[in-house]
C-alpha cells in the first residue's frame, strides 16, 4: 500500500509523498551530471560507427579528466539515491500500487487514446503506457550503471564485464542505454510542460 500523506483539517492527501518528490529531483540532478559529463567522456573517445560529437557547449568538465570526475560523482549520486528510491518503494508497496500490473492489451488501448488526445490526466494515477515507461526508465537506470561499472573497473568486475560481452560491448550498451534515457527526459519534460499540474504534484506533492 503506498505511503500517503493523511488528511487533516480538509486538506487533500498528497499525490506523491515526500521521499518519492526527493529522490526524484536528487535523481534528476544526478542524471543530468552524468549526461553531461558522459557526453564530454565520448567526445574524447566515440565508439566505433558512432563518429559524430556532441556540442562542448553542453558537455560537463571541459576536458577528459574533469569530466570523468563529474561522471563518477554523479555516479554515486544516482546509485546512493536509487538505492534509497528502490528500497522505499519496495518496502512501502508504492511501486505495486503505481506501477503494476502492466498489462499488454490496456498498454496499446492507452496508448491508441493517447494518440487521440483521449487520455485522461490524472496525477493521481499513471495508465499503462507511463507504468511501461517508468519500470523501463528504472532498468535502463539499472543497466546503465552495471554497465558504467563494468567500464570503469573491466579487471575489478570481471565476471560483471563479461556478462555484457567485454569491454568493448559494455561500452556500446552504456551507450544505448544513455540514449534511452535521453529519449525518456524529452518525453518526460514534454509531457511535465503540457500537463502543468503533474509538475506541480512533483514539487508540493499535490
Amino acid at each position: 500500500m503506498t505511503v500517503q500523506a493523511v488528511p487533516t483539517g480538509g486538506t487533500s492527501p498528497a499525490i506523491h509523498p515526500a521521499w518519492v518528490r526527493i529522490t526524484h529531483w536528487i535523481n534528476a540532478v544526478a542524471v543530468f551530471i552524468m549526461i553531461g559529463s558522459g557526453w564530454q567522456i565520448y567526445d574524447a573517445s566515440p565508439l566505433a560507427g558512432f563518429r559524430f560529437t556532441f556540442p562542448p557547449s553542453i558537455g560537463l568538465g571541459g576536458w577528459l579528466a574533469a569530466a570523468i570526475s563529474w561522471h563518477l560523482a554523479g555516479m554515486w549520486l544516482l546509485v546512493i539515491n536509487g538505492l534509497v528510491y528502490v528500497t522505499l518503494g519496495i518496502a512501502t508497496g508504492h511501486f505495486r500500487a503505481k506501477l503494476f500490473p502492466i498489462r499488454p492489451r490496456e498498454v496499446v488501448g492507452d496508448l491508441a487514446a493517447a494518440l487521440r488526445g483521449e487520455l485522461p490526466r490524472d496525477p493521481s494515477a499513471y495508465n499503462s503506457v507511463q507504468k511501461l515507461f517508468y519500470v523501463g526508465v528504472i532498468a535502463a537506470g539499472i543497466v546503465i550503471v552495471l554497465s558504467g561499472l563494468s567500464i570503469w573497473k573491466p579487471v575489478q568486475f570481471q565476471e560483471l564485464t563479461a556478462l555484457f560481452g567485454g569491454y568493448d560491448t559494455a561500452r556500446y550498451v552504456h551507450f544505448f542505454a544513455m540514449w534511452t534515457i535521453v529519449a525518456f527526459l524529452i518525453v518526460h519534460i514534454v509531457l511535465a510542460l503540457f500537463v502543468r499540474r503533474s509538475l506541480r504534484a512533483m514539487i508540493l506533492g499535490k
